[in-house]
């Protein structure tokens, strides 16, 4: 039996940033042989993002590049030139898949569209993922997860008002759309593993997001109503939200709380304010009428507690409440560590240091985080001489023609 669920599937990985690299990690760290293709004149955009290591910018000291391309190789081609092209047409027989994010126009003008390379070679399966698909008449826009989340609807949404937008924290669509197009390309793997023919993926990033504004999007064509940004308020519990408790030395601590039930709302209130006699907004239609009212006090309530004991407490309950951690309190939460969710890997550049483990475990065949990911350029020597047999002569002028780079 293989070890790995992905074991022997060849990958030729053109994508960049989030989306695509997410993609593509999910078979490497399940075994899969994925290359990525690289170029210094067009440096993927996480290389040059923060956090690096020592604080200091360096295109091998990213780790947000590192958490993304775990257990892959790297190799740097200009494919702007004829003969880093022709270097690719030679990879593509070893390949089962070929993955790319670029605007649409980009593959067909090298001719290594799927129409091209389904032609060399029939059983292929291409994966393109990119802002707005391959068709319809915003294909070729450029853009980023940020500028997605906004054209989604997503920034509509979020803030506590009309007038106090607030986008959601980062790339918003970036980690939504890679678990679409991780399970068609999977999906994809199974066919031509029964059938032994591939085939292409259109993967809009576009039409992935708006699965996640689908209760919105039903509402408004059931009702006409248009969802508003509400902060933390629910139209299902009340209350809910975020509350600010007792500091611990220079940090602040809070708690998120949601009451489901009037009984609920009894219990958390004995817990923080145990042995009074009136029992304010006892119905869940007061809570709802009176929203502001009941954060205030809920809010003037725990603002002296200590965040861990109230939790305990609430939980106890029946309570849903857990604190709101922050990224120093991940890397010391017992919960993760009793996962074994932290990994170091040793990198080539930034030497000792910490990875997010795998979301999913395998019983029969677990997958792991194999190796770091690559420095830029890192197995040019492997990949053009073991795989493709070139000499270090060849490889060596092509370097110096910039075809290599």
């Amino acid at each position: 039996m293989k070890r790995y669920a992905f074991e022997g599937i060849h990958v030729l990985d053109f994508t960049w940033y989030g989306v695509g690299p997410v993609t593509t990690k999910y078979l490497a760290d399940n075994g899969a042989d994925v290359i990525r293709i690289e170029s210094r004149t067009r440096v993927d955009g996480l290389r040059m993002a923060p956090p690096w290591k020592d604080g200091k910018p360096d295109l091998d000291g990213s780790q947000f590049f590192a958490s993304y391309n775990t257990s892959k190789k790297g190799i740097t081609l200009d494919m702007s030139k004829p003969k880093a092209r022709e270097l690719f047409l030679r990879l593509l027989p070893w390949a089962d898949v070929v993955s790319e994010s670029f605007t649409p126009k980009t593959l067909r003008n090298w001719e290594l569209d799927y129409a091209h390379l389904s032609a060399i070679k029939p059983e292929l399966i291409m994966l393109s993922t990119c802002m707005m698909g391959q068709s319809g008449p915003h294909r070729d826009y450029a853009g980023f997860g940020n500028l997605m989340a906004a054209i989604s609807g997503f920034y509509s949404i979020a803030g506590y008002s009309p007038d106090e937008l607030c986008p959601p924290y980062g790339a918003y669509t970036d980690f939504i759309a890679p678990r679409f197009s991780a399970c068609a390309l999977i999906a994809a793997l199974d066919y031509k593993r029964r059938t032994g023919k591939g085939q292409y993926i259109d993967m809009s990033q576009y039409e992935a997001a708006l699965h996640f504004l689908a209760p919105a999007m039903v509402d408004y064509f059931a009702s006409g109503r248009v969802l508003q940004p509400c902060g933390n308020r629910s139209e299902r519990y009340a209350p809910h939200g975020a509350y600010r408790c007792a500091d611990e030395g220079e940090h602040e601590r809070w708690i998120a709380i949601a009451v489901a039930t009037d009984e609920q709302w009894t219990a958390m209130l004995e817990i923080l304010r145990p042995g009074a006699s009136d029992r304010p907004f006892a119905s869940a239609a007061e809570r709802f009428a009176n929203v502001s009212a009941l954060d205030d006090l809920v809010g003037g309530l725990v603002r002296g507690r200590q965040v861990e004991e109230l939790t305990a407490a609430l939980q106890q309950a029946g309570v849903a409440a857990y604190p709101v951690q922050n990224c120093m309190d991940l890397h010391h939460d017992p919960n993760l560590e009793a996962f074994d969710f932290w990994h170091w890997l040793d990198h080539a550049k930034m030497g000792p240091s910490p990875y997010e483990g795998l979301e999913h475990r395998l019983s029969r065949t677990p997958g792991e985080l194999r190796w770091p990911a690559p420095t830029l350029g890192q197995h040019n020597e492997e990949i053009f001489g073991e795989l493709l047999g070139m000499s270090r002569a060849e490889i060596a002028e092509l370097i110096e023609q910039k075809v290599i780079f």
